[in-house]
């Protein structure tokens, strides 16, 4: 058994198919079918049920999926470890929401480069439930999310929550109504909250599920949307936006940080003190 077969089991089953497999892995389909016979040829099991529809896990696929992504996500990381140049000691790989960059997922990596010249930082971007995956696997240290799922060796650190305000490029713009209106999706309470408050407004002509996508489109051509503070209060100072008198409505998120790896962080508790300290500062 080697890295390479696990990593292409790994693809195999996130794209569902052999063929897509082998153009995720840049490989032909027949090295990608020999990898998968190695590797169930090594363990004496059939890992994957192959049908027309695509493929299934067997019952021995499914309990090795958990084990391969973490023994993958340790060769990454033992790689990128024993490979750090002269001068540094120590990684920090860090997984960051990408609508949290803007605010805490910058301000915890600035942190970390500022204060720790000896330590690398590795930052990937992901969606939640990417995140939680790559926490558990070892892939990254600590990641930055909206939700709080916690599984062994874990630590949750509540952060300040993330207030999502009304928008616009026009100060007169309607609170209700505007047919300039850009709803953007905040995740699943938000939804709910959005629709109590706005039960009659309809349904809006443009929507995003990325912040930064939306607050271009507003800078670009015009409208109202809820923002992230920390992302469109610059554009207010700018006099590029301004807020609007309508609900607030608020996000939770949080950092989960490998406990394992935080027992070698003593700097950690007292960055995630200075992060959540901003955030208060910055609610008005």
């Amino acid at each position: 058994m080697n890295i390479t077969s696990l990593r292409t089991f790994i693809a195999i089953v996130e794209t569902g198919s052999l063929v897509r497999a082998s153009q995720k892995l840049h490989v032909t389909q027949s090295t990608v079918t020999a990898r998968l016979k190695t590797l169930e040829e090594a363990l004496g099991q059939v890992l994957l049920n192959r049908q027309k529809s695509g493929i299934t896990l067997t019952p021995a696929g499914t309990k090795l999926l958990r084990y391969a992504r973490i023994m993958t996500g340790l060769w990454r990381q033992a790689q990128y470890e024993t490979a750090l140049p002269a001068g540094l000691s120590s990684v920090c790989t860090f997984g960051c929401d990408r609508e949290l960059w803007h605010g805490p997922g910058r301000a915890f990596f600035d942190g970390v480069v500022s204060g720790h010249p000896d330590m690398a930082v590795s930052v990937l971007q992901g969606s939640g439930r990417d995140l939680e995956n790559w926490l558990a696997s070892g892939q990254v240290d600590v990641i930055l999310t909206y939700d709080a799922i916690l599984r062994g060796n874990q630590t949750i650190h509540p952060l300040p929550p993330e207030e999502l305000v009304l928008y616009s490029d026009r100060p007169d713009a309607a609170i209700d109504g505007d047919p300039l209106y850009v709803f953007v999706d905040h995740g699943e309470e938000y939804r709910r909250q959005h629709g109590e408050a706005y039960h009659d407004a309809g349904i809006a002509r443009i929507s995003f599920d990325s912040s930064w996508w939306a607050l271009q489109f507003l800078l670009d051509r015009g409208g109202s949307a809820y923002l992230p503070r920390a992302l469109a209060d610059a554009y207010v100072q700018s006099g590029a936006l301004h807020v609007l008198n309508g609900p607030v409505f608020l996000r939770k998120k949080n950092l989960i940080v490998n406990d394992t790896a935080a027992a070698n962080w003593n700097w950690f508790d007292a960055l995630v003190n200075t992060i959540s300290a901003a955030g208060k500062t910055a609610s008005p």
